[in-house]
Parts: structure tokens; sequence; C-alpha cells
């Protein structure tokens, strides 16, 4: 019964991550289950996915400096620990004696004593062995050191980490929390200077921008509307509002009206690059939950025929919801296996444009949608090639001519986008490539997840 009384954030984090397997499953959807135990609901949320996206350099420290593997710790005490070296690693303001003392108060109470014990000997001997928890990056020793900003890290009194010139791929993996074979990946395609900016991009704490509804209100009204309720916002090219300060988005003023709706900036391009038109019919073929099908309709003033569908029909009515919430009336939902109707069957009545934002490896998105990292590998990213390939397929013979394929995937992997395209134009001469843009994940200006797209034009 002790647990439905749970308020410290801490305990929250915990018990999230004790139900929540990133290989198998989600965080978020545990998370909010369980935030209305606490009061502290922000910091529970960075707790929990600060621990899970820094989780192998965490383990790397529990095993370096505790002398035992992280698989000979109990699950339930190493998650008590994880949170623990996550604070004392990534959240150097707050207080060492705090971070330990309530990590041995909770498993006691959890726990027992002796557990108890084991976790305060471990917290203990890792702080220990850290000579400065928040030390510039140009002044440290970088084989002793965990980044956890752009300039500055927590460094450590005893070399624990890969050579940087002699293991880049080793050194990036583990102290960005990344699959090595990803890194490796990365390294061969873009250099070490710009493979290190991703991983570090990959594992920042991500911003949160909203996309103005302009069928209901501007931008500028927007933020106006947002500083009144003494939200920090900052305009981004004209378009974006992000939003600097800490709450619930759908208690912020103008959610419930359906004055914006949640997009990062590079999710937010291709549509902007596809540049859909009023009268238009536009079929979104992958369209749940629905983000970007009301950036059509918004675009269109929603004047254009737009027809959404998803593979998984029960996700379809996330996109009710969501154009449901905006306002928007252009938008219709079909089920995934009558696309394919009579309706569409001539060549006169085929869409002028297909939005074909396919399922992808999310490597772009490493920082917003953590458990990929565990997920993403080789032969995932190879099913999820043939599947883009055959979706890309099926969408051209929807198109009339002179019509548009705008392709997207939130992958930086050349097989997922500019090679699985430029296989298809030479498997289908009826086709050109109008413009492709790749967006890779930044640290710079605003910081930005990465993303691929690609306008294609019938002939």
């Amino acid at each position: 019964m002790a647990d439905k009384r749970v308020k410290s954030a801490r305990a929250v984090a915990v018990q999230v991550l004790n139900r929540c397997d990133p290989e198998k499953n989600y965080a978020g959807p545990v998370l909010d289950k369980l935030l209305h135990r606490t009061e502290q609901r922000q910091r529970a949320t960075d707790l929990v996915f600060g621990t899970l996206r820094n989780r192998r350099a965490i383990d790397t420290v529990i095993a370096t400096f505790s002398g035992r593997p992280v698989q000979r710790i109990s699950p339930h005490l190493l998650n008590i620990i994880r949170v623990g070296v996550y604070e004392l690693v990534y959240a150097p303001a707050t207080e060492e004696y705090a971070i330990v003392n309530e990590a041995v108060e909770y498993a006691n109470a959890v726990t027992g004593r002796k557990q108890a014990g084991f976790v305060n000997a471990v917290l203990r001997q890792i702080l220990r062995h850290i000579s400065n928890r928040q030390v510039p990056i140009e002044q440290a020793d970088a084989i002793r050191t965990l980044p956890h900003a752009l300039t500055t890290g927590c460094e450590f009194d005893t070399d624990f980490l890969p050579d940087r010139q002699d293991f880049p791929d080793g050194y990036l993996s583990t102290v960005f929390s990344l699959p090595g074979w990803l890194v490796t990946d990365w390294l061969g395609e873009f250099g070490e200077g710009r493979a290190g900016q991703f991983c570090a991009a990959s594992n920042r704490r991500p911003s949160i921008y909203v996309r103005p509804n302009l069928l209901k209100t501007t931008v500028q009204e927007l933020a106006d509307k947002l500083a009144a309720d003494n939200i920090e916002t900052e305009i981004i090219e004209g378009a974006m509002i992000k939003l600097k300060s800490p709450k619930a988005v759908s208690k912020l003023p103008g959610f419930a009206e359906g004055e914006f709706t949640v997009q990062d900036i590079t999710a937010s391009q291709p549509v902007r690059l596809l540049g859909p038109r009023p009268g238009w019919t536009i079929l979104d073929l992958c369209a749940a939950p629905g983000v970007k099908t009301t950036q059509l309709a918004e675009a269109t003033g929603d004047a254009a025929r737009i027809f959404a569908t998803d593979i998984d029909s029960n996700r379809l009515d996330l996109v009710r919801e969501n154009t449901t919430r905006l306002g928007i009336r252009s938008v219709d939902l079909m089920p995934y296996q009558e696309i394919q109707d009579s309706q569409f069957s001539t060549p006169n009545s085929k869409f002028d444009a297909v939005l074909l934002d396919v399922p992808c490896s999310n490597t772009g998105v490493l920082a917003r949608r953590v458990e990929a990292r565990y997920r993403v590998t080789p032969k995932a990213v190879q099913a999820l090639t043939e599947i883009q390939g055959e979706l890309l397929r099926a969408a051209s013979e929807m198109i009339r001519p002179c019509g548009r394929i705008c392709y997207s995937t939130c992958s930086i992997q050349r097989c997922e986008n500019s090679g699985l395209v430029g296989d298809f134009l030479v498997e289908n001469k009826a086709f050109e490539l109008e413009l492709e843009k790749i967006i890779l994940p930044s640290t710079d200006g605003p910081d930005r997840d990465g993303g691929y797209t690609a306008i294609l034009v019938k002939k």
C-alpha cells in the first residue's frame, strides 16, 4: 500500500524503469500511469529518460567502480543504483548526499536493510572516484570524463573509457550509450568529427517545439498567448515555437482549443517541401498519429481533399482525435485495404500527391525516441528497407501524371534514404527526383532531430 503514497520523483522513476524493458515496451505509457504519484513530474520524467538515454555509460560506471557486472545485480536494486548514478554524473546541481541518502532510504523501504547497505556501498564507492562532477570538457581527461553537456562533463580519477584516438567507435558508443555498429556506420559515412556531433545530438535533452494551427491563430498570437501564461518561448524560423518553460503540453493555453500541435522542426520539413495546394487530392499513406496529416490540412487552408490511412487501423483513432481537436474538416479516414478501391483506379481519379512518411529505424531521433537505440540492428534496418520499398512502389501506382510523392523518414541511414530512392528511380523511369534533403541531428542553434525527405514527380 505504501507504493500508492509515493511522492519522490526518484521513487517514481525507479518504478517506471522496473516495469519498462526498452527492448520490448516504451517508458512513456508506464510513466503516464505513475506520474500522479509525485508532485515533481518534470523531474521524474527527466530521471526516467535520462537514465534510459545514458544507460550504457551508467552501467559502465557501475561495473567499473563497484567491481560487479550489472548482470549480477538484482534488477530492482540495479535501477535504484542507475538512477543514483545518473544524478551523480549528469545532474551536478543536485546535492550528493540527497542523491545517495534517498536511494538508500528507498532501497530500505522496498527491499530491506541488507540490500540498502549494498546500494549505499556502490554509490559511495562511485562517488569516491568522481573527482569533479562538472568540469569544462577542454580541461578534462577524455578517457576519464563522461560529457553531460556540450561544454562540461563528469570527471573520474581513473581511466575507464576507450581511448578516442585509437578506438573512436568504442569511445563514442560507450560515452553516448549507442549501438556500436551504428557508430561504426556513421564514422564510415560521415567521419569522426561529424559522427561525434551526431552522437552528442542523439543524447541531448530534446527541446519541445509546437506548430501553430494557422487555421485558428498566428505564430505571434500563439506566442503572446503563451507568454501571458508565463510560458517562455522562442519563435524559430518564423513558423515554429520553442517552449522553454517546463509544463505539461496538454495544460497549455490553446491546446484544448486546437491552436497548436507538438512537432519537431525537422519533422515539419516534408510537408513544407511538398508544398501542397488547395484543391489537391492527397493521400497520407502512413498517417498515424496524424501530425503530418493535420499539417497537410493546415497548409492547404483546409481546402484540399485528404485521405488518411495506416496499416494499423486502430491507430487511425489517433488521427481522428487530432483532426477533431484542431477543427480540421478536409481529412477523411480510410481503412488501408480500401485504398486500392475503384474510385482511385483510373488515371484521372488518382492522387495529386502521396505523403509517404514510412516506418523507419529512427536513427535521426534517438534523443526523442530513447528506446529505439535498444532495438535498432542491421537486421531490423534491412527488414525496414524492404517495407519502405514496398510502400514506395505502392505509392507510385496511386499517382496521376505530374503528381508528387513526398517520401520521408526520421532516419539518417543511407540505405533507408537516398540509396532506397535511387534504386526506385532506376527501376521506375516514369519518376524523376525533384529534390531531396537530409537534416542531420544537431545541437547548434535550434537543436534538431535528423530526417530525410525526397520529392518524386511522375513524368
